[in-house]
């Protein structure tokens, strides 16, 4: 299937790309985070010359009393976090015309005005990417498609924990709720 994007009806939604997430120095799999921040980046540059919509989102705590505590077998990351934690990596450029998200969980639409801005501008397609592919790209994906979105998940720029972690949403779920699509791919569609 040939990939369309109207960059009228479009947005891309850049997840978690901030420096206490992609800027640390962990093992991620199968893109390292450079990689992921690159590919990302270059479809930023090119949705703001098409005139699409930008959509960072990333994860902030004011006290971290904000945020989720389940009680669950594996906590969630709690160590301590850097001043600087929430900032969006530089290369990202967000600008005035972006639509920068705060999120306090792993989906980037409950509690936030995502789904209004998107409804707004008569968005009916997302492109997504981010870290972590089967943590926030996923739940973020989970509601956009109980939203009604269509989407784009962008293979190349995303990444996870684990192969294995990236490999389950890549196969698995985002196939069965939208196209699964390489950078190259999505930056030809934008130009066309």
């Amino acid at each position: 299937m040939e990939l369309r994007i109207d960059p009228k009806k479009t947005a891309l939604v850049i997840i978690d790309l901030q420096k206490g997430i992609a800027g640390i120095d962990r093992q991620l799999a199968p893109h390292s985070a450079s990689e992921v921040i690159e590919n990302a980046s270059k479809i930023a540059k090119a949705f703001r010359s098409a005139g699409a919509l930008v959509v960072p989102v990333h994860v902030a705590s004011r006290d971290g009393k904000d945020m989720l505590h389940p009680v669950a077998d594996q906590q969630p990351w709690s160590g301590s976090r850097s001043p600087d934690f929430a900032e969006f990596v530089p290369e990202l450029e967000v600008g005035k015309n972006d639509h920068p998200v705060t999120k306090l969980q792993w989906g980037a639409f409950y509690g936030t005005d995502l789904d209004l801005q998107l409804r707004r501008r008569s968005i009916d397609t997302i492109v997504l990417c981010g870290i972590s592919t089967n943590i926030g790209v996923e739940s973020t994906a989970r509601d956009a498609y109980q939203h009604g979105y269509n989407q784009i998940f962008v293979e190349d720029a995303m990444t996870a924990m684990s192969n294995e972690e990236h490999e389950s949403s890549v196969r698995f779920i985002f196939p069965r709720i939208g196209l699964v699509r390489k950078t190259e791919e999505v930056l030809q569609a934008i130009a066309k």
